[in-house]
């Protein structure tokens, strides 16, 4: 099946092969691209362990990426794809860049912004729109095997 370069379906591919390179370094695998004007502007994947950083979300780094791309903070003409919802943090960081749209894959029941959203909205920024559960199923079969391999390391072998 061809996807068309300049889809969701096609951008949020991009952010899932992200996600694999972050399990194969041993990270949550979450993969994000920031898309501008149809092009793809930063990619990143989680990067806590690799830093030791907390703070070494995929969505955080790939806004951080993406601003020193435009040379400005806001990110009002992106779009962010991203492969798990984002937590209170990164929703918090993509309201200030003011990111014009959010697609994510699949759902945070744990974490997930939208679980501790108010009645009166979101916690993104007012404009920005929000879609989700683009390859959801495909993003979720990623984590439950990441974690799966963590809980049953083979036998003789431990995962740090």
């Amino acid at each position: 099946m061809q996807v068309d370069p300049f889809s969701p379906d096609y951008f949020m591919g991009e952010a899932l092969k992200l996600a694999r390179q972050a399990a194969g370094a041993g990270e949550v695998p979450v993969g994000a691209v920031v898309v501008c004007r149809n092009r793809i502007i930063a990619r990143a994947w989680n990067q806590t362990e690799q830093l030791n950083d907390v703070t070494a979300h995929a969505e955080m780094l790939a806004i951080t990426a993406a601003a020193n791309h435009l040379g400005g903070k806001y990110l009002s003409q992106c779009e962010l794809y991203v492969t798990l919802e984002p937590c209170v943090m990164c929703a918090g960081a993509l309201a200030w860049a003011q990111l014009g749209k959010l697609y994510y894959a699949a759902a945070d029941e744990k974490r997930g912004f939208s679980r501790l959203a108010s009645a009166k909205g979101t916690l993104l920024h007012p404009k920005t729109q929000i879609m989700s559960g683009l390859r959801a199923e495909e993003a979720r079969q990623l984590l439950q095997e990441f974690f799966g391999r963590l809980r049953n390391p083979p036998s003789g072998g431990t995962y740090v």
